[in-house]
């Protein structure tokens, strides 16, 4: 496969992945559709089946995910008139699309913001795949998705998308140095009530937990168990309360996980991500302690910004503990955005009237459940 030697280095923007889609470079049965295409990723749409496993797998060198899946499928669900995907379970889903890749482009997946905040745990497999959510640079081939719903178990149809792929150009790096300049130059966070703040960088722009409430004494939510079914297609349909319990700020400021929840929460800071970058959360970092505070990591080029009138977003964390109890407090560092370089700036942005839904967001749940007035 030939290299794309006309771009450089750094993620792709939305007009290149119009034309990978023109060229049959991604490409699908059913026509792709220009609401896929985000500023920095492409939206994946959930095929016709799914396939209930026992257990998730690695497909390995030389194996493809259609012959594990013979081997280790349990029953098929039809996806095609909606099917529930029992909270739990593990399926295994083809997508629609498929890739033709060029010899330098390489992909990265996450599941999409409302998937995380419904704790539906997804990870994207290919033919071969010796990793999760990577796709190797020169792919051709199909696409799969394994997924997991957590907490709540979920009706699902043909031609929803739960994840997306970004893909990107060699392997660009962007080094702390050119991070701290870039915040310099066009100011990357501030704080709760919108004035600039220095970035806290090493490694990535870190952020940390806020425990005392934007405006109200509600701090997060924390899902609650044997919950109703959800139906991804129904939006602002659901009580928040049939499906959370509020978590209200105490006189220490701080809150406790326990590993048998899930819990909804939101950076102290705002953050922006400028025109010409995109960024990633990285979801579990010990460093900061045994949990992991989300799911889906990408933020698109324009978070934060609107129509340049607002000064930054704050980040919905979707956390679960692991193993232990684990206290957290008002201010402490509990993750970190990687920050990355597109190619060129995208013919598209985030929140510029392309129907995104968080750009705005407070502590906001999914776009399922009815919104606080």
């Amino acid at each position: 496969m030939k290299n794309s030697r006309a771009l450089p280095a750094g993620i792709l923007p939305s007009q290149t992945y119009r034309s990978f889609v023109a060229r049959g470079q991604i490409s699908a049965d059913a026509p792709i559709r220009d609401d896929q295409i985000q500023p920095a990723s492409i939206d994946l749409r959930l095929g016709e089946k799914a396939f209930r496993v026992a257990a998730g797998f690695m497909p390995g060198d030389g194996n493809s995910v259609a012959g594990k899946l013979e081997k280790l499928q349990m029953h098929v669900v039809d996806l095609r008139e909606g099917a529930v995907l029992e909270r739990g379970c593990v399926y295994v889903i083809p997508l629609q699309e498929r890739l033709e890749l060029p010899g330098d482009i390489s992909g990265t997946a996450n599941p999409k913001s409302t998937t995380g905040r419904l704790d539906i745990f997804t990870r994207l497999l290919c033919d071969g795949a010796r990793e999760f959510e990577k796709v190797p640079a020169g792919y051709s081939g199909p696409l799969y998705l394994e997924v997991s719903p957590r907490t709540f178990s979920v009706l699902a149809r043909t031609g929803q998308t739960l994840n997306q792929l970004r893909l990107r150009r060699g392997a660009p790096v962007f080094s702390d140095k050119a991070l701290a300049a870039l915040d310099k130059r066009l100011a990357l966070v501030f704080s709760p009530d919108e004035g600039r703040e220095r970035a806290k960088i090493g490694q990535g722009l870190w952020i940390s937990i806020d425990l005392e409430g934007a405006g109200n004494d509600t701090i997060g939510y924390r899902a609650r168990h044997n919950t109703p079914l959800v139906d991804l297609s129904r939006i602002g349909h659901y009580a928040p309360s049939d499906f959370w319990e509020p978590i209200r700020r105490n006189r220490q400021r701080s809150l406790v996980l326990n590993p048998d929840d899930f819990y909804i929460l939101v950076s102290r800071e705002k953050i922006r991500v400028p025109h010409a970058y995109a960024a990633e959360m990285v979801p579990y970092d010990t460093s900061v302690g045994e949990f992991r505070i989300h799911y889906a990591g990408f933020f698109d080029p324009g978070f934060g910004y609107g129509k340049n009138d607002i000064q930054g977003t704050r980040a919905v964390l979707e956390v679960r503990s692991h193993d232990v109890p684990f206290l957290l407090e008002h201010g402490q560092i509990v993750g970190r955005f990687a920050f990355e370089r597109l190619t060129a700036v995208p013919d598209r942005i985030y929140g510029m009237g392309i129907g995104s839904n968080y750009q705005r967001q407070g502590l906001t749940l999914a776009k399922q459940f009815k919104r606080a007035r």
